[in-house]
């Protein structure tokens, strides 16, 4: 019989765990609902974010913000070769200020601020700053010219890009891991066992985006578009809505959470350039049981994965990664064993 306190621990671990795979497996459904996109990349966002945040406490510049220059630029080039018969001086302005002026914007900040007396907040934000709009550029580069392809076209995409991803992660930040100072020393006594601050922290910062989520979606123009475009993509362009920009925006949604989920999980263990790809695959799995679609059996999977995790790393370690991904089998032939399958996609 497993002694309480352990039990204690071991539900602590997961539950933290969890509540991080909850903030990716909710921006895997967001971006699979909005452009039916099985971003497999979520994973690097993550690192990305981790190692920017830890080079930046260390007073280093990340090479993170030169890949933001490179795909801002990126970007404006295919906008300017696809569009550019087409676009009037506004559209030009814009685009000139999103993909060129905002990325040399914050690239001036984050060199003028890198410094090993920086405050956390400041490397925070500046983090958020640098991973954030990678989004928006890596969909207009890879995904926006083929959005109206098949799913399995887009799946390969997405592996490419994760491959391409986890090599640039290697030429940013090279092989040596990192790791970063807790958020906050606080602590907080709960009977036997003490939540740390940075446990604290993850779970504010998952009930905070959650929340934010669900007001976005509610209450804001742009979220109730992102909602019109997940339920029908014809029905949205026939009343509107661009689905270029709702694609961008949701991918730039994905690429915060990720970088806020990389902030979030640095101070508790050495991330490496490769990291964010098993990581974002635990929040595939709590996705996937949540059909990629449902955000609130999501979040329930996500915490679910995270326990069975603490468990399973405690009584069969090594099996740890096979017992976790072992999860959605039942699920997968359950769902099959009633799906209709269609021979052409729609």
């Amino acid at each position: 019989m497993i002694d309480p306190i352990i039990l204690l621990f071991l539900l602590q671990d997961g539950l933290t765990n969890g509540a991080l795979y909850a903030l990716l497996g909710l921006a895997l459904v967001l971006v699979f609902t909005v452009t039916r996109v099985i971003f497999i990349p979520q994973g690097e966002f993550v690192a990305y974010g981790a190692l920017s945040y830890a080079l930046l406490e260390t007073g280093r510049v990340p090479g993170t913000i030169w890949l933001l220059v490179a795909m801002g630029v990126a970007a404006f080039a295919i906008e300017a070769i696809t569009r550019g018969s087409r676009m009037t001086g506004r559209e030009w302005t814009t685009a000139a200020v999103l993909d060129l002026g905002l990325p040399i914007a914050i690239a001036g900040l984050t060199l003028a601020f890198a410094s090993k007396t920086t405050p956390a907040l400041v490397n925070l934000l500046l983090t958020l700053a640098m991973i954030a709009p990678l989004g928006p550029y890596l969909y207009r580069i890879a995904f926006q010219p083929i959005a109206d392809s098949t799913i399995l076209t887009l799946f390969t995409t997405a592996i490419g890009v994760h491959l391409a991803m986890t090599g640039l992660g290697l030429a940013l930040f090279g092989a040596e891991g990192l790791r970063a100072k807790p958020l906050t020393d606080a602590s907080l006594p709960v009977g036997p066992i003490v939540l740390t601050g940075q446990n604290i922290a993850v779970y504010l910062a998952t009930a905070a985006l959650i929340i934010g989520l669900w007001l976005f979606f509610e209450r804001s123009l742009y979220g109730k578009a992102l909602r019109a475009t997940a339920i029908n993509r014809v029905g949205a362009r026939l009343v509107g809505i661009r689905t270029s920009l709702s694609g961008g925006l949701t991918f730039g949604l994905a690429a915060g959470i990720g970088a806020i989920s990389g902030i979030l999980i640095v101070p508790m263990t050495t991330i490496y350039y490769d990291s964010g790809f098993l990581i974002g695959l635990k929040g595939f799995v709590a996705a996937i049981i949540g059909a990629l679609a449902s955000y609130p059996a999501t979040a329930i999977a996500a915490l679910f994965v995270g326990i069975a995790e603490a468990f399973a790393s405690f009584y069969a370690s090594a099996f740890k990664e096979i017992i976790v991904f072992m999860l959605i089998v039942p699920v997968l032939v359950w769902r099959s064993l009633g799906a209709v399958h269609d021979d052409e996609e729609e």
